[in-house]
């Protein structure tokens, strides 16, 4: 077992569970007409972080819980900010996974870029366009990444 792979698959996870918190509050918020792109969002999310609390438990660790809630980097009042948090959301969420695809090898490293893959696709839909290096932050010039931290 690597630790440094156990830690990556732990973050990735965390970074699932303040996205599906998230994707709650961008569904309260959106408009009718990209409801159905943000339950989709938010069932793919779901479906990870399922499958990462299995890799922790196959890692050897104990997966980590979600918080009871999550701060939000900005108010979500309505459609436009709730797009803006989706596409925050899912840069996060790229950047954990490209962690994790270092980190991984084999499947899990395969599965891990087909992630990062889709949450790069995600916030290109959200957005409207896209960035030279998805999850890359340093590399994503003008993107800010999400804090995702629990709110306690």
């Amino acid at each position: 077992m690597s630790s440094a792979e156990l830690k990556a698959v732990q973050a990735a996870l965390g970074a699932e569970h303040a996205a599906v918190y998230g994707y709650g509050v961008v569904g309260g918020k959106i408009g009718e007409t990209r409801q159905s792109e943000a339950r989709a969002a938010y069932d793919a999310h779901r479906a990870r972080r399922d499958q990462l609390e299995r890799a922790a438990r196959d890692l050897g660790g104990k997966p980590a819980a979600a918080a009871a809630g999550y701060a939000l980097p900005f108010s979500v009042t309505d459609t436009d900010s709730a797009v803006r948090l989706a596409v925050e959301l899912e840069e996060r969420v790229a950047g954990v996974y490209s962690d994790l695809v270092r980190a991984a090898e084999g499947e899990r490293r395969a599965a891990a870029a087909e992630a990062l893959r889709e949450a790069a696709v995600r916030a290109v839909r959200w957005r409207g366009g896209s960035v030279a290096f998805p999850g890359l932050a340093e590399r994503a010039a003008g993107s800010a990444t999400p804090t995702a931290e629990p709110h306690t």
